[in-house]
């Protein structure tokens, strides 16, 4: 996308005017997240009938009602990203500019996930009508209405992803042949840059408060990417070092000498090494190898931070992304004690995420 034109949102005197109402809801969704104390009453659950109790005390409510027993972990996840779902939408539907663009730029990313998942089982001749149930929530889009249409990955290209908001990086980094030929995982990591860096530009444009908490989240979200790539491509043959490079976010504290570094790295012990320079990174490795704590999740603790600082702040977009994050993190804390209980692996419990 790259030129932004437009009304950017106001400041200090004038941030109200068209912005605050939906702050100030979005603020009280937020004091529904989960407390510690909650978290604590739900490890103390002996089974998913428990919890589904002792949810009606809490901001959830009975969103499990009418839910025939037993309950499922898989239930209980969708049950809760439904609720997210039907929060975000609440504020989309209000927005007005540039807030609307910048809840559509929240979606994106669920819009990559989505459109991997397709171009996945299109080719893997799967039956469309079962990947739409798969699709994230967030990350639906109006052009799904013809996907009867499709046959292969060419109807794919021609019929339904140009006609996506994500039609701009498809076609910007993405051929029809690439979809056939490069692996899933190189597309989805094209589209993620090419979102990240289209993101992190319109946070720019709309300075204030927004660039500030927003640069700050976007920078770790392309560094994180930036050092999983490199992870996940040891031992991977068909990606060279040049095109591991290509993939990598053009932002980020690692950006540009730490992910040109990265790119010649040979092991995860050069990878240890090139980010014990930068303190933000430096603890990543030592608490998440042969420790009960991995990588992944010194990434979500951080990730947690980052997003909970933003709402020390006003007067800006950041608290509507962090918000989104924070729940997801939520669902995934509710999701690990679910199935903790069910497969009677209690000791493991509290390895959860806390937020608030």
């Amino acid at each position: 996308m790259g030129l932004f034109g437009g009304r950017k949102h106001g400041g200090l005197f004038t941030f109200n005017k068209d912005d605050g109402y939906l702050e100030a809801i979005l603020r009280g969704f937020k004091k529904g997240i989960l407390s510690r104390a909650d978290y604590n009453n739900l490890c103390q659950c002996d089974n998913l009938e428990d919890m589904k109790m002792h949810f009606i005390s809490t901001d959830y409510g009975d969103f499990l009602a009418g839910e025939p027993s037993p309950i499922h972990t898989t239930t209980i996840a969708e049950k809760a990203t439904g609720k997210l779902v039907n929060e975000f939408n609440h504020i989309r539907n209000q927005a007005v500019e540039p807030l609307s663009t910048f809840m559509d730029f929240i979606s994106y990313g669920y819009m990559i996930d989505n459109v991997v998942l397709l171009i996945t089982g299109t080719l893997h001749e799967r039956d469309i009508s079962e990947l739409v149930d798969k699709c994230h929530p967030l990350g639906l889009f109006k052009s799904m209405a013809t996907l009867s249409v499709v046959h292969n990955v060419a109807d794919l290209y021609n019929n339904v992803l140009i006609d996506t908001p994500l039609a701009p990086y498809i076609q910007g980094c993405l051929s029809e042949e690439d979809l056939d030929e490069m692996n899933i995982e190189i597309i989805r990591n094209t589209l993620y840059k090419a979102y990240l860096e289209d993101f992190y530009n319109y946070c720019k444009y709309l300075g204030g408060q927004t660039e500030l908490i927003m640069s700050d989240i976007l920078k770790f979200e392309a560094d994180r990417r930036s050092i999983n790539i490199t992870i996940n491509s040891f031992g991977a043959t068909e990606l060279s070092k040049d095109d591991r490079e290509k993939l990598y976010p053009s932002l980020g504290l690692l950006y540009p000498e730490g992910t040109s570094k990265l790119g010649k790295a040979e092991d995860v012990d050069q990878v240890r090494g090139i980010l014990e320079v930068y303190s933000t990174y430096r603890n990543f490795f030592s608490d998440g190898v042969n420790n009960e704590k991995s990588l992944e999740d010194s990434f979500f603790e951080h990730e947690v931070h980052l997003n909970r600082m933003a709402f020390e702040d006003q007067y800006g977009y950041g608290v509507f992304y962090a918000y989104i994050k924070l729940r997801e993190q939520e669902i995934r804390n509710i999701v690990w004690i679910a199935e903790c209980i069910s497969q009677n692996m209690k000791q493991k419990m509290n390895q959860y995420i806390p937020i608030f």
